[in-house]
């Protein structure tokens, strides 16, 4: 197998992630959303954790991102 292939196999293998990144983010609002349903006056205690919540979430899809461009192009 020639080299630039596994570099994109392996590229697209380090992307997976991403899949779980849009399912723990759809998850999140989801639930932010059900709680601020249930309780509307738990809005400004609840919002911290969503954006703390997210950015984290968040950070993985840039992580993998990353990783896969290191392989493409490293």
């Amino acid at each position: 197998m020639e080299i630039d292939a596994v570099k994109f196999l392996a590229a697209a293998i380090a992307l997976l992630p991403i899949f779980g990144v849009g399912i723990g983010l759809g998850n999140i609002f989801g639930q932010y959303k059900a709680a601020i349903a249930r309780n509307p006056e738990a809005e400004s205690k609840l919002s911290g954790t969503l954006i703390f919540g997210f950015a984290v979430t968040e950070a993985l899809a840039i992580f993998c991102l990353g990783v896969s461009l290191i392989i493409l192009f490293g």
